[in-house]
């Protein structure tokens, strides 16, 4: 079961459209702007990162620094755990 979990999680991501990322921006209290969402939508597909493992999240976090900002980074870190957590999914996460 945790395998099609996690596919359909990195299906989503891969997926993921500039729009749907402003939205969730707004939805979350993120300030991001339309170039800056695109970068991170581009950046998602090309990039393939395994959001499962804790290096690759690492990096995602810091190259999304770069994108956008540290406090944007780290209030979507944040989101991310809260989000694992409130889907009770912390065990597929290393």
């Amino acid at each position: 079961m945790s395998i099609f979990i996690k596919q359909m999680i990195i299906n989503k991501m891969r997926q993921i459209t500039p729009e749907e990322i402003l939205d969730y921006s707004q939805k979350y209290g993120f300030v991001i702007s339309m170039e800056q969402a695109i970068e991170i939508s581009n950046y998602v597909r090309k990039k393939k990162i395994n959001p499962f493992d804790r290096r690759e999240r690492e990096k995602m976090l810091k190259d999304l620094t770069e994108i956008t900002d540290q406090k944007t980074a780290i209030k979507a870190n944040k989101l991310f755990y809260e989000l694992i957590k409130s889907y009770g999914l912390e065990h597929l996460f290393n």
